[in-house]
């Protein structure tokens, strides 16, 4: 079964990091030759491809499905309405010693 578009599921986000993990890899392999500006044009190309998901990722990760938007509801509701307890300055007597 497919996930629903609005939720970013794990194999999705492993694809996410073996992207970056891609570009890192060949900017490093780039450099190590010397040809890190020849290659501007094909950075670029994997750069917006990286943005894109990276986009999506942002987006979709933090979305809340109705379930879960249902669910912090009742969470923030329960929170309003716990009582919320006032710190006094109020000390306990010091007990004094007997008088034998």
């Amino acid at each position: 079964m497919q996930e629903p578009e609005q939720t970013y599921g794990d194999e999705r986000r492993r694809q996410l990091l073996e992207l970056l993990r891609a570009l890192a890899a060949r900017i490093t392999d780039l450099e190590a030759k010397g040809e890190l500006l020849a290659h501007a044009g094909e950075l670029m190309k994997l750069i917006g491809d990286i943005r894109s998901e990276l986009f999506h990722y942002e987006v979709r990760a933090t979305y809340d499905t109705p379930e879960v938007a249902e669910s912090r509801r009742i969470v923030e509701d329960a929170s309003a309405n716990e009582p919320h307890w006032e710190r006094t300055t109020w000390q306990p007597k010091k007990e004094q010693e007997p008088e034998w």
